[in-house]
């Protein structure tokens, strides 16, 4: 039996490390490209300081325009509307997403690294978890989504206590405040594929009314094994980025950055498992990605 699977193409992931400025413009004709192919999950912009992240100083405009043209296109009624993600990471975020109009999720790196958390946020656990607490009231209050995802989730390398039953007492205290979208994240990109089936199977048990996906990092041969690791152990939701562009700025490995799209829909066809994307309709998508990756981040096309 065919099993439904949900891609949430990652482009604000894949940009926001480049070296160099992605006009506004040809963002939002990217995000134009890809709705338009059929993808109805994108991780589209983050509400940082651009001091921090530059790459992503133009998430209100580009979202401004973005939104101006789905409300002028026939996609956007009601039963059709895309999910736009924004991530945050703070307070101050959290209202430049409520007031952007477009954004129909917002996401949140909770990270159970405390030195993760201290170096990317400045936050302590407490501080972290009344933050997810006050993004589930306002964003309910707001009537948009919410997605938290689980930073380390899949082990770390700073010498600190790991184990799968941080992630489920971590997804235990999500269940309890009522988080319907989790994703565990394998930060660093170090996870093997056995490894990511034992903590996805482990942890399943946790999250009776959650939605549980996962946004990997992997070197581009070892990418299939460790989607295919993930779909059999019961995950039907994928985080990705077309050619794997972005990278994994806490790996040793600079080819470990995230799993291609392109790879994700080969490999859970091959299992079975049905994205409603047609692969054919990547083909344009993928030239604009080459052409980012070309003049943007001085990174090889991917063929």
């Amino acid at each position: 039996m065919t099993s439904t699977i949900k891609i949430v193409e990652c482009p604000r992931d894949a940009w926001q490390g480049l070296p160099d400025f992605i006009p506004t413009k040809y963002k939002v004709a990217y995000l134009q490209a890809l709705l338009a192919a059929g993808f109805k999950h994108i991780d589209a912009v983050s509400f940082v300081s651009p001091k921090h992240v530059k790459q992503m100083s133009d998430s209100e405009e580009v979202m401004r325009q973005l939104a101006s043209s789905l409300r002028a296109s026939s996609s956007s009624a009601a039963n059709n509307t895309p999910e736009i993600i924004g991530i945050v990471v703070n307070e101050k975020g959290l209202e430049r997403s409520l007031a952007t109009p477009g954004v129909t999720t917002i996401g949140y790196p909770y990270s159970i690294s405390a030195y993760f958390r201290r170096a990317n946020a400045n936050m302590t656990r407490a501080e972290s978890r009344a933050l997810v607490e006050k993004l589930k009231k306002e964003t309910t209050s707001a009537k948009r989504g919410l997605v938290i995802y689980i930073s380390m989730a899949f082990g770390n390398p700073y010498d600190e206590p790991w184990g799968p039953e941080i992630v489920a007492e971590t997804l235990e205290w999500l269940k309890d405040i009522r988080i319907n979208t989790v994703s565990l994240a394998d930060t660093v990109g170090t996870a093997s594929a056995q490894l990511i089936a034992d903590v996805y199977r482990g942890v399943k048990d946790h999250v009776a009314g959650i939605e549980l996906g996962v946004h990997l990092h992997s070197r581009p041969e070892n990418a299939e094994e460790k989607i295919l690791a993930a779909y059999e152990a019961g995950c039907r939701r994928f985080d990705s980025a077309l050619t794997g562009l972005g990278g994994c700025p806490f790996a040793g490995d600079t080819l470990v950055g995230n799993i291609a799209t392109e790879d994700v829909l080969a490999a859970v066809h091959k299992a079975g498992g049905d994205s409603g994307i047609d692969s054919a309709a990547l083909t344009p998508l993928l030239q604009m990605t080459n052409e980012i990756r070309s003049k943007y981040a001085h990174a090889p096309m991917v063929q």
